[in-house]
């Protein structure tokens, strides 16, 4: 496997563009567990490697457990995920996957019984936000299994 463009390659106005709405999401008070489900699912459905090898070591820094974070594809026949994660994750999926003649009615009104508008935006953008990731990093090609977790301390 070849990277395609690597990391230091990129067009810094790229990644700039990139990481302000990271940031937003990073910062807009999302369970940082929740999230990192989030971008494990939307990884998996994308298949972009890179990026679960990224979100499964960023869960389990965040206090998420492996059986979570690699279940998470399976989360409809597993009994370990809450209603309002399961909500999410349907949310999730069906935003990722959605064809043009489909609407999302029926998820805002499960989403409704748990999160404000408010907080329904914000899921969105980082659903959003985690497709984009994996489609630059699929095209870019970056190579899986060598991802390294910041410190938070060091940061």
């Amino acid at each position: 496997m070849k990277e395609r463009i690597a990391y230091q390659n990129l067009p810094k106005g790229l990644y700039n563009a990139m990481m302000s709405p990271q940031n937003y999401v990073d910062q807009c008070g999302i369970d940082l567990g929740l999230l990192e489900l989030i971008r494990m699912r939307v990884s998996q459905i994308n298949s972009c490697a890179y990026c679960m090898d990224m979100h499964f070591k960023e869960g389990i820094e965040a206090g998420e457990s492996a059986l979570r974070l690699f279940s998470v594809s399976a989360w409809r026949e597993t009994p370990y995920y809450s209603p309002q994660e399961e909500a999410v994750l349907e949310f999730t999926e069906k935003l990722t996957r959605m064809a043009e003649e489909e609407h999302s009615h029926d998820i805002h009104e499960k989403l409704d019984q748990y999160f404000s508008k408010e907080e329904i935006a914000n899921l969105t953008l980082a659903i959003i936000q985690i497709n984009s990731w994996n489609r630059l990093v699929r095209s870019f090609g970056f190579i899986p299994g060598q991802y390294k977790v910041q410190s938070k301390t060091n940061v």
